[in-house]
């Protein structure tokens, strides 16, 4: 099935994010973490792809997992110092898993590289290889505060734009955490006349150094009650953990109150927090 067929339904539409184990070993548990989550009953899940596809073959078997487990996959993609050959293979990999969504992203730059090695400079131009090689639904990222390459947020909607105009059938955010910001960068990404569907991704934050790890590499200014929840349960991991699944529970019922019913939950891997988001929001989902 095609995300794309679910974004533009009326109801609610709750997703969730895995990761690849670095170990091979321990891929039959991240198998095992799909199934638990696809009986929880979620739309549909996306996998990662890892830094500069190391992970692949993992990544690979955990979409083809999800699909067997009857729910959409949503297979990243990177192209990073990718030729054109590598990603051809992948997507024939998909292909032959039965896998229908890609979300294509450019990937963060080596360590010590300023600018992208290989055959696709921009996620825009990867979202046109995927187009034009099978009949896949793809997705883009777009950041509510800019990414933090762009000059500013004006830049950054013009690359956002830029991959609509490619291709890109609906859009994923980065996590935020101030819904008044990302209600703001909706009205910005209307004025620019990008109208595909958009997923707002929500990150329950559940331990401290989760917290100063996300501000520290994003940069994102923490906001008060946020950072209030932080200091406050800092001492007490397992009240700090409800904190942050109640953090994000509000963001989520403010945003489906608002209008905006398409939700990404990046969960970390941890099948006990789509489930317990899933349980507070139960009668919420079904209206």
């Amino acid at each position: 099935m095609k995300i794309i067929d679910l974004l533009k339904s009326p109801k609610v539409c709750v997703s969730c994010e895995l990761f690849p184990p670095k170990k091979g070993s321990e891929l039959e548990h991240a198998q095992e973490i799909v199934r638990t989550i696809a009986i929880q009953g979620v739309d549909y899940m996306s996998v990662t792809y890892g830094a500069g596809g190391t992970a692949v073959g993992k990544s690979v078997a955990l979409v083809s997992e999800i699909e067997r487990c009857g729910v959409p996959a949503l297979a990243h993609l990177t192209c990073v110092g990718a030729d054109e050959g590598k990603i051809e293979g992948v997507l024939d990999q998909l292909k032959d898993a039965h896998v229908e969504n890609v979300l294509a992203l450019r990937g963060d730059l080596p360590q010590g590289q300023d600018h992208p090695l290989g055959d696709y400079a921009h996620a825009s131009d990867l979202v046109k290889k995927i187009k034009s090689y099978g009949d896949f639904c793809v997705g883009g990222a777009t950041y509510p505060e800019g990414h933090p390459e762009a000059a500013g947020l004006d830049e950054d909607l013009e690359h956002t734009k830029m991959k609509v105009e490619a291709g890109c059938d609906f859009l994923v955010t980065q996590m935020f955490f101030d819904n008044s910001m990302f209600y703001n960068f909706m009205y910005r990404l209307l004025a620019k006349g990008i109208q595909v569907p958009v997923v707002a991704g929500i990150m329950p934050v559940t331990n401290l150094k989760q917290i100063e790890k996300i501000f520290t590499l994003s940069g994102t200014p923490v906001p008060a009650p946020l950072r209030a929840m932080a200091e406050r349960f800092a001492d007490h991991p397992a009240a700090l953990k409800q904190a942050g699944m109640a953090y994000a529970i509000g963001q989520i019922v403010d945003l489906i109150a608002n209008g905006f019913t398409n939700i990404h939950i990046y969960t970390m891997n941890k099948p006990e927090i789509i489930g317990g988001i899933r349980s507070n929001l139960s009668e919420i989902i079904r209206c």
